[in-house]
């Protein structure tokens, strides 16, 4: 794609969410409401009780108010809401804007049927059969191997990875160095105590005990996208979140560094993670990182985030036109890609620079991580149905990027000489064309990687102007900050987590030569041990090691050390996650509890 910038909310209640296990009469959780007496109606028809879902809750709640009707229980598990609305008034409600659709009220046992993988459009036997993976896992390599990513390394940069079933196998699940602040309890240390990186590690490379992929063909066990890869966990952020954008370039440069480690090959990096800072993309110290990976021959997959049209530039990094950014895609819950359309919180970026291509994004079930945050805190991401209990869903550029990554390490395997820009060239240009909804954030189309597999090999090599990386830290960090609780003062300025100075040009000449980790030493402080420790209760773990001194790295963290201190200990703010990383808003509670996780 040579000097090419290629450009690139709201999930559809028609899902098997409403379909397969639940009355929507009978469901009531927090959702939408009528914020206004509603005014005389304009018909007086007979009313009639139907579900309205809804792009917009506040919007659709308006429309029913001019329509005469009235508002009733929230549905938002399915985002949707009872109303009962003049049946003169329905046509015209059904084209309202903010309405989705408008269907008679009806009915259903709660417990109706077990959920079931293969009735799910987001299931992630669904994602596999829809972006091509499942017909990649029959194929063979040049050793006669099924392509199902063996041999390559993803390494994932996020809240660390839980030992759940399908993602419990020492031998391919290592725990790089928990750079998180975490990090100093033996409780807590490698464990995912918030539940993001654990789904995100679930569709890149969960695997089921005893799947062979040369016959897989029953949705009944989990699979993610590149089931017999390698993953290589990199903790930077604790159960409330809080991470440092300093702690973020640490865990990529030591994936640069240990890239060629035995057992690792890591050939893909995985970063659900993104600021709003507004830095140019050539100076911000988190873009250069991506960029010298990229540049040292890992395939760097970054999330687009979740600004939907509110913000008019990718996150930080997917703004450095190296690396693939990836836009969330919305299957509207239908197995047909033929009405798939951008997830109304996909970022749509700008047309300077704007999405690679899209990959689902939409209420994707993956992992289910018991006992962490998320888990304890949105029983709605629980999957209602699924008698084993393992599974949660989730919505995000996040989710799209981890699809996105298995992909990626699919070709790796296939062809190993593959360069990062020949990854990025075979996943843009065989994608399937989107037609409905948005172009802008789209980028070519949804990812089909039996396509991009079956693609001759392209010659290319991207020139855009080479990051320099000696811009403002501070700046990179854009409006989020780690906070502490008790002195109530916020991490800023030219220092990272361990209180040492920031000298851009310094870092930034190590960064691209890879050399910015010494041993277990980064930006002259000692952040981890020296090697990859043997078994033990979490499988492969690199060496800890503690952190002292009056820093910020020695301080107590607690639940408030997000953002701005947003977070109050009890329950989620519109901020927290604050549009800037783990890739925007997701986790927000605007978005999670009403509609994101469920």
């Amino acid at each position: 794609m040579e000097g090419d910038r290629m450009p690139s909310r709201h999930r559809s209640a028609r899902g098997a969410a409403a379909a397969a296990i639940m009355s929507i009469a009978g469901v009531a959780v927090t959702g939408a409401t009528s914020s206004a007496a509603p005014p005389t109606a304009p018909d007086t028809g007979r009313l009639t009780r139907v579900i309205v879902a809804y792009d917009d809750a506040d919007a659709a709640a308006r429309a029913v108010d001019r329509a005469g009707g009235k508002v009733g229980r929230p549905l938002s598990i399915v985002e949707s809401f009872a109303a009962e609305v003049p049946d003169t008034q329905l046509s015209a409600l059904s084209s309202a804007a903010g309405v989705r659709s408008v269907t008679p009220d009806g009915a259903v046992a709660l417990q109706a049927e077990r959920w079931r993988a293969d009735g799910d459009a987001n299931s992630m036997f669904s994602v596999v059969r829809a972006t091509g993976a499942l017909d990649v896992w029959k194929k063979t390599d040049s050793s006669g191997r099924p392509i199902g990513g063996t041999g390559v390394g993803i390494a994932l940069i996020d809240s660390g990875v839980s030992q759940v079933t399908g993602l419990n196998d020492p031998s391919r699940i290592i725990n790089g160095p928990d750079l998180s602040f975490e990090s100093q309890a033996a409780n807590l240390r490698y464990h995912d105590t918030f539940g993001h990186g654990t789904h995100m590690a679930g569709l890149i490379a969960g695997r089921d005990p005893g799947t062979n992929l040369s016959t897989v063909s029953s949705p009944t066990n989990f699979t993610g996208m590149a089931p017999t890869s390698t993953l290589i966990s990199v903790k930077v952020a604790t159960a409330d979140g809080a991470t440092d954008v300093s702690q973020v370039i640490a865990g990529i440069d030591w994936v640069v560094t240990h890239r060629n480690d035995p057992g690792l090959n890591i050939r893909v990096l995985n970063l659900s993670f993104g600021t709003d800072s507004t830095q140019d993309e050539k100076l911000d110290p988190l873009s250069h990182a991506v960029e010298a990976a990229w540049k040292k021959g890992i395939t760097v997959v970054v999330s687009a985030g979740n600004d939907g049209r509110n913000r008019t530039a990718l996150s930080m990094p997917a703004a450095n036109p190296y690396v693939i950014a990836v836009g969330a895609a919305d299957s509207r819950s239908t197995d047909s890609r033929a009405d798939d359309v951008l997830a109304d919180f996909s970022t749509r970026g700008n047309t300077t620079r704007s999405a690679d291509l899209t990959a689902p994004g939409r209420s994707i079930v993956g992992l289910r991580d018991p006992g962490s945050y998320v888990d304890v805190n949105y029983p709605t991401g629980l999957v209602p149905g699924d008698t084993t209990g393992r599974y949660f869903r989730g919505s995000g550029s996040s989710q799209a990027a981890a699809i996105t990554s298995g992909a990626a390490a699919l070709l790796l395997q296939q062809r190993p000489n593959l360069t990062p820009d020949q990854v990025k060239k075979l996943l843009v240009s065989t994608t399937d064309a989107m037609t409905a909804g948005d172009v802008l954030g789209r980028g070519s189309g949804q990812l089909n990687v039996k396509k991009a597999i079956e693609a001759p090999t392209p010659a290319v090599t991207q020139t855009w102007a080479a990051s320099t990386g000696t811009g403002s830290l501070e700046a990179s960090r854009g409006s989020a900050h780690v906070a502490d609780p008790v002195a109530g003062t916020e991490l800023t300025g030219e220092k990272d987590i361990m209180g040492h100075a920031w000298t851009g040009a310094t870092w930034a000449k190590a960064a691209s030569a890879g050399t910015a980790w010494t041993g277990g030493t980064w930006n002259g402080a000692g952040w981890t041990g020296t090697t990859l420790g043997g078994t033990s209760t979490t499988g492969r773990s690199w060496v800890a090691v503690g952190w002292s001194g009056t820093n910020w790295a020695g301080r107590t963290w607690s639940g408030r050390t997000w953002s701005s201190a947003v977070w109050d200990g009890r329950t989620w703010s519109g901020r927290t996650w604050s549009g800037s990383t783990w890739s925007g808003r997701t986790w927000s509670g605007s978005y999670w509890s009403a509609s994101i996780w469920q």
